[in-house]
């Protein structure tokens, strides 16, 4: 017994000390930067809670904990009802099936940057494909400012949130679907429920840890996104779609502040606890049958 523990702690010892490498020393580092006031080049010294307090009285930083609210909110809400919608149509789907399956994870396995610019160039001001191709169809007559309006600029990287991600709901939702026995089907028919009835009594409840494990990844990628605001807006216009992450490289990299960048990288570690802790215990819920 104990030596069958000594070489389970053999095989396990890589994959901890690498973890202890990629996140413990970064995650105590950030720590120490949060509380001092080091910049590009310089150590810096201890200031306590200075760059938090500063933060906190900041009107570009409280707009970025709302943009991080809203835009995380409203992409969750899309990804639920587009990926639960397509992943009933994927499982209806006989022919084909895994060729179309394949085809819908492709905006999940292209690479953020890739895909990202070229929504970017889609939504340009000077050369929108999307504003041609409205204006063509006569559905507008003039060009729509995508990206240098504030609200639909927010607009525009929800959209782009919402499709990266929704191949993750679709298929992880579909393999929940593909587990529910066909017998819980044919007893709801049996007992009169139609096909909404199938889905709010049978269908639901059963996906409900799966749904909730797939909110739970999403909301922290989604809460923690940068390349796709990044590339489309910068944070701008006017700090209106800054998140977490942009705003942090911001100050911390491009403004030389990284002990005001990595306290606002912290502010997001209460929030994803949070979020996963109630996550957790949905499924916990969710899971219980009496």
């Amino acid at each position: 017994m104990a030596r069958d523990t000594s070489v389970a702690y053999t095989f396990v010892a890589p994959a901890f000390f690498l973890l202890l490498f990629l996140v413990a020393y970064p995650f105590v580092l950030s720590i120490w930067f949060s509380l001092s006031d080091a910049r590009v080049g310089e150590t810096g010294s201890f200031v306590g809670l200075d760059n938090f307090q500063r933060l906190l009285r900041s009107d570009i930083f409280r707009q970025t904990l709302k943009n991080s609210l809203v835009f995380t909110s409203i992409a969750l809400l899309l990804k639920t009802i587009f990926g639960m919608a397509l992943a009933l149509l994927l499982f209806r789907v006989a022919r084909f099936k895994r060729l179309i399956r394949g085809a819908v994870l492709l905006p999940f396995i292209v690479p953020t940057a890739l895909s990202t610019l070229v929504w970017w160039w889609m939504f340009e001001p000077l050369y929108s494909v999307v504003n041609w191709t409205l204006k063509s169809l006569h559905v507008v007559n003039k060009d729509i400012p995508w990206l240098p309006d504030p609200y639909l600029a927010m607009f525009t990287v929800i959209l782009v949130n919402t499709w990266r991600g929704l191949p993750f709901f679709a298929i992880t939702l579909l393999a929940g679907l593909v587990a529910i026995p066909r017998e819980m089907y044919e007893a709801a028919e049996s007992d009169g429920a139609g096909p909404v009835g199938r889905f709010w009594y049978v269908t639901v409840p059963l996906l409900k840890p799966v749904l909730a494990v797939v909110i739970l990844f999403s909301a922290i990628f989604t809460l923690a996104d940068f390349n796709i605001v990044y590339i489309l807006t910068k944070g701008g216009p006017m700090n209106m779609t800054h998140l977490f992450a942009t705003y942090s490289f911001a100050l911390g990299l491009q403004g030389g502040q990284i002990g005001q960048g990595a306290a606002v990288s912290l502010f997001l570690f209460p929030i994803l606890l949070g979020v996963v802790f109630t996550q957790l215990r949905l499924v916990r819920k969710s899971t219980t049958y009496e």
